[in-house]
């Protein structure tokens, strides 16, 4: 949980240059500060077309079948976001403009560690707005076939997740994290996105994963890992799951304090409960953080915009 009532910007520009994971293509992308209760907006440098603004919110997410994609109502796609925005949530980065040249984040080793490094590098400016916070006041939930998402109040921010999966390496696993930025840092950030070698044989067949490797994923093949350096943790494959959902949460528009569990869910799910919850007016309210972890009503523009679909 973000003790700070401020709001926070970056200080000064920060540059990552890598490729994305499905499209193959290079891509730079520059975070820079931007104003109080701007949120995160993303722009497309390489459109001039038309308007290249694209917010991350969860009501302009377009799909998720890989990766979270986000839209503007001009057709502008930004994906694969969920990682940068999982370490926006974990170091507190309220307000930034994220200015890349392509249409897919860089997917760097898989992991958000290293948008983790470079915001480190650079700090946090504290700016003169007070931040906002998603609290959860009522339990809600989403339910496909065995797949689940729920929120609920807790004093705090905790993300759990439960996994299946028929390959032996993996099977079942169960997480519960408790986001602040240390543990973020040192149970979280590292965990890598993984694959199944014959999956991502077929995706790539059908135009996807281009850029994918054994330097930015977890490769399964039968019981055996391909990449040389194993796991870094066991239970790495779960790990990466909740890194997924603090990112794909942080499109509320603030920081949760509540309770996140998934139950063998992905991108669709996560999106899936922040409708639900937008659905369900007396199941959250925003409010603004106070100097001693406590909250009182926000009646802030950003806060009205977040829940406007």
């Amino acid at each position: 949980m973000l003790k700070s009532p401020h709001q926070h910007t970056i200080k000064a520009p920060v540059t990552i240059t890598g490729i994305g994971v499905h499209s193959g293509a290079p891509a730079t992308l520059v975070i820079k500060p931007a104003t109080v209760n701007t949120g995160i907006n993303f722009i497309r440098t390489d459109i001039t077309d038309r308007p290249n603004v694209v917010p991350a919110r969860w009501d302009a997410v377009t799909e998720t079948r890989l990766c979270t994609v986000v839209s503007n109502e001009h057709g502008v796609t930004v994906s694969t976001i969920e990682h940068l925005l999982s370490a926006f949530a974990a170091l507190g980065l309220d307000n930034a403009v994220v200015e890349i040249n392509g249409p897919e984040i860089p997917i760097m080793d898989g992991s958000a560690i290293h948008f983790v490094e470079k915001l480190n590098v650079t700090g946090l400016a504290r700016q003169n707005a007070a931040r906002l916070a998603l609290r959860i006041k009522k339990a809600v939930s989403y339910k496909e076939g065995d797949k689940e998402t729920f929120l609920s109040p807790a004093d705090g921010a905790f993300f759990g997740m439960e996994i299946d999966f028929a390959n032996p390496l993996i099977g079942r696993q169960k997480y519960i994290h408790s986001l602040t930025e240390s543990h973020y840092r040192s149970d979280i950030a590292t965990a890598r996105t993984f694959g199944f070698l014959p999956e991502i044989e077929q995706l790539k067949k059908l135009g996807f994963a281009r850029g994918g490797s054994l330097d930015n994923a977890i490769v399964i093949d039968g019981d055996k890992v391909l990449n040389p350096e194993g796991l870094r943790f066991r239970n790495e494959f779960v790990r990466h799951k909740i890194l997924d959902a603090i990112g794909d949460l942080y499109l509320a528009g603030a920081h949760l304090i509540g309770h996140y569990h998934g139950v063998k869910a992905g991108h669709a799910m996560n999106n899936k409960i922040l409708h639900t919850l937008f659905a369900t007016p007396d199941a959250y309210e925003f409010v603004v953080v106070g100097s001693k972890d406590t909250a009182r009503p926000a009646h802030n523009a950003r806060a009205e915009q977040a829940i406007s679909a």
